[in-house]
């Protein structure tokens, strides 16, 4: 609570939690507010926006709520979003931590499977994975967490190795402590504040790296997201701009929003460890 607290005295801080908070509670209530198969064909093709009521942001080449549309594409990118960053998080906590408290050969051997995972940009990466072992949902999560993982990694090994030579440590093997508990106890605690901050930023990459996969194609073609629906309104760009257009405020307003929540969070950490 206290940390929520910093966070809304930011004013970065308030505003991203603002516009998560919505885009949160949009997401959650989309089967209310949006019933049905936003995929299915609900009315006339290519209806202009404010046009019909029914229709506030018009509709497709086939006939499909825009509306719709972006309500549950609200709900796939914060879905792909989130579930990338715990993967890539947890797997980067794991491997900076091994690392930075083994030390030797296992610090060796760990970092030079980070530098080879780095060598190949992330987008690509993903892009090939999907690529070859096919599309859907935790696919793509996955392939993102598998590009996203390094610099977690990286970040939770340089916090280990300046964490694990201060005092408290120093006397929690002098108790006995076994080196497994000092390193969740002592450790991970106050090496994880640095890393959370960065989750933040892991989000936004996320939904962007999952929107364009979407508009080439390669996202789950059973789900509506807002990259396939730029992708659906590029080919007639010129006459109906509006079906690229939405949803790529939405995307833009979510990014946003991700990364003012990110620069409130730091700001926020840091003025809990002034603090403490």
């Amino acid at each position: 609570m206290k940390l929520i607290r910093n966070l809304s005295r930011t004013p970065e801080g308030a505003v991203g939690l603002c516009i998560l908070a919505i885009l949160a509670l949009i997401a959650i209530l989309a089967p209310v507010l949006s019933p049905g198969d936003p995929l299915h064909i609900a009315g006339r093709a290519l209806l202009p926006p404010f046009s019909d009521p029914n229709f506030p942001l018009g509709t497709d080449r086939l006939g499909r709520d825009v509306v719709a549309g972006i309500i549950h594409g609200t709900r796939t990118s914060l879905l792909v979003g989130i579930a990338a960053a715990l993967a890539a998080i947890t797997i980067g906590l794991c491997v900076g931590l091994t690392a930075g408290f083994a030390g030797g050969l296992i610090d060796e051997a760990l970092m030079r499977v980070v530098d080879a995972f780095q060598i190949v940009p992330s987008f690509l990466l993903a892009l090939a994975f999907v690529s070859v072992v096919g599309a859907s949902v935790p696919i793509v999560v996955l392939a993102i967490a598998l590009g996203a993982w390094p610099n977690p990694a990286r970040l939770t090994r340089a916090q280990v190795l300046s964490i694990k030579e201060r005092d408290y440590v120093a006397s929690a093997r002098v108790i006995g402590m076994h080196p497994v508990e000092i390193a969740l106890k002592e450790i991970l605690p106050n090496a994880l504040p640095p890393v959370l901050a960065l989750s933040a930023i892991i989000v936004a990459a996320a939904i962007l790296t999952e929107a364009a996969l979407s508009f080439l194609g390669l996202g789950d073609p059973n789900t509506v997201t807002w990259g396939s629906m730029i992708a659906e309104g590029r080919n007639i760009l010129r006459s109906s701009p509006f079906l690229s257009i939405f949803p790529g405020i939405a995307l833009v307003i979510t990014v946003v929003g991700v990364y003012l929540f990110s620069e409130g969070l730091t700001k926020a950490l840091a003025g809990r460890r002034i603090e403490a």
